[in-house]
């Protein structure tokens, strides 16, 4: 199965660690923030085979019809076609309503 992240979900990430890079920037160290950029994004290629398919909490996920999987802090919105999976957009779990 391919997977194709549209740079939506790759925007998101890269903003909140950038933002937490800024906020606590004694403690939170470059090398970490791309760590953890790195895992969140490794991440959406366990969708549809470790991570569940549910369905999605957030409203304008709901309208747009897309799936929802959760991994560790991210959750990703996604869709599926004949043979690819689409990320169409990542929130954190503290961004989640």
């Amino acid at each position: 199965m391919r997977y194709i992240i549209k740079s939506r979900p790759r925007y998101r990430i890269a903003q909140f660690y950038k933002n937490v890079i800024r906020k606590y920037r004694h403690t939170y160290s470059v090398e970490l923030m791309h760590a953890n950029i790195d895992e969140a994004v490794n991440a959406m290629y366990q969708i549809e085979q470790s991570l569940l398919r549910r369905r999605p909490t957030l409203p304008r996920w709901q309208h747009e019809g897309w799936y929802m999987a959760n991994a560790g802090k991210w959750y990703y919105a996604y869709t599926v076609t004949e043979d690819a999976v689409v990320i169409e957009d990542a929130c954190h779990s503290q961004n989640m309503r």
